[in-house]
């Protein structure tokens, strides 16, 4: 049993594991880290699917927090300023921008610097299309 939070990114995509890197650096949070291509996703309670489509926060006790909310979650773990912004992060009306810039960023993320093809996920992938 896991008795520290666990972020779960996207290992294929480049601009996902710098921001990663970047995170253990320099944010330092408190935290296991994992490529979703290396995790036991269904012991975790996510599917393929949606760890393609965002960065995930899984506490101990299972609950997942995606998207903006897990970068807010992995900010807060941390300690000092990042913890402040993290804190931001998760309140109103503060959540409802960073969840759409979150989403500009990752649906975005194969055009930015360190993206590669990989980090594009075909439309047919992506959650909500049949």
């Amino acid at each position: 049993m896991r008795t520290q939070p666990l972020l779960v990114y996207d290992g294929d995509c480049g601009f996902s594991t710098t921001s990663v890197a970047f995170a253990q650096k320099w944010i330092r949070p408190r935290c296991e880290i994992t490529a979703w291509q290396w995790a036991r996703l269904d012991a975790l309670g996510v599917t393929r699917r949606r760890a393609e489509y965002e960065a995930l926060w899984v506490t101990p006790d299972g609950t997942v927090h995606g998207g903006a909310q897990a970068v807010a979650k992995l900010l807060s773990s941390a300690r000092g300023a990042w913890g402040v912004v993290g804190a931001l992060l998760q309140l109103a009306p503060v959540r409802w921008l960073a969840h759409g810039i979150y989403r500009a960023v990752a649906d975005n993320r194969h055009r930015l610097p360190g993206g590669t093809p990989a980090c594009a996920l075909p439309a047919t992938r992506r959650p909500g299309t049949p």
